[in-house]
């Protein structure tokens, strides 16, 4: 399933039922007076948040959305049933942008209704109309059109764990091994082109799409996925050991990040140095992790082969996500 992270949708909420002219006929009272009813409201547009970020893939093929109308009101002073209110269904981290006002709505927890549009008030029967003087009115209202605008959804991905780094950093095969995800992997760059989730003990992580010099400005996938970064509780910097400079590329990532928003360089953030299992020398190994302690105290060494190093790298960032929910 292609992963769709931004979309722009039209959406109109629900028409007022119009008020009628009725007449009460009452056994031996042929004339009783004016009974016809008040219309229904229409429905209402709400937009529901939810754990899937996928989601946006439903609406692919249908870009128009319109709420229930309220039906007409009735004889015997019966108000018209008020329209179905319309749920759209976005994930969690979804800014909603209605571009007729420009307005900004952020869904940030599970579960969390926001009403996008007001449906139409119901239009007046004749009853309203009676009084002392007018006995026999003929006026009535039409139902109000509900709200409509168009809006332009995008997704910023809320997760606790963000894996960054170069493409073949070993990205995806970290969160298959930590989760259930099961994201394509691949020996060649740009294997994985949409970011892939997965849970691990309550805690969400995401792998962000191999980000390359240039990202901040729109090279390689560029800032589509950099935005996905902002959002994301904690950092996790893949190095693969197969870079010959590695705090190079750990800090060409890092220029990346702060020229595409400087607050990114503030999250908290471990590195993690990959493929440890192509290096033959351990003196090598250690020579690395020293170097790169110079710009994070939390450095650590990873084989993907070795269920051993795959279970303390686990356990120490459960260590490190269940002290920051702490604080």
């Amino acid at each position: 399933m292609a992963f769709i992270d931004e979309m722009k949708i039209h959406m109109e909420a629900g028409r007022g039922g119009d008020g009628v002219v009725r007449w009460r006929h009452e056994k031996g009272k042929e004339f009783a007076g004016p009974s016809g009813g008040n219309g229904g409201r229409g429905g209402s547009v709400y937009a529901v948040a939810v754990r899937d970020v996928h989601v946006l893939s439903r609406y692919r093929a249908k870009k128009e959305f319109k709420a229930e109308r309220g039906q007409d009101g009735g004889s015997d002073s019966l108000f018209g049933v008020a329209g179905r209110d319309l749920e759209i269904l976005l994930p969690v981290g979804s800014i909603i942008t209605n571009l007729k006002t420009d307005k900004k709505i952020f869904l940030q927890e599970e579960g969390e209704k926001i009403l996008l549009l007001k449906g139409g008030s119901g239009g007046k029967g004749n009853e309203v109309y009676k009084s002392s003087i007018n006995r026999s009115p003929k006026n009535w209202t039409p139902g109000k059109p509900g709200e409509e605008a168009e809006f332009f959804i995008e997704i910023e991905l809320v997760a606790d764990i963000g894996l960054i780094g170069f493409p073949n950093a070993g990205k995806t095969s970290l969160l298959n091994a930590l989760t259930s995800a099961k994201g394509k992997i691949g020996d060649y760059p740009f294997t994985t082109l949409e970011p892939n989730m997965g849970e691990c003990f309550g805690y969400i992580i995401s792998d962000i799409p191999g980000l390359i010099e240039g990202s901040a400005g729109g090279k390689g996938l560029g800032h589509k996925f950099l935005r996905h970064i902002r959002r994301t509780k904690m950092l996790v910097h893949l190095i693969s050991l197969e870079n010959d400079n590695t705090l190079k590329a750990y800090k060409s990532i890092r220029k990346e990040l702060g020229e595409y928003d400087p607050t990114l360089l503030e999250k908290e953030e471990i590195i993690i140095l990959t493929k440890t299992d192509i290096v033959d020398d351990p003196a090598y190994i250690e020579k690395v992790v020293k170097s790169m302690k110079k710009v994070s105290p939390k450095v650590f060494t990873l084989s993907l082969y070795d269920d051993d190093s795959i279970k303390s790298l686990q356990d120490n960032l459960i260590k490190l996500l269940q002290s920051k929910k702490s604080k």
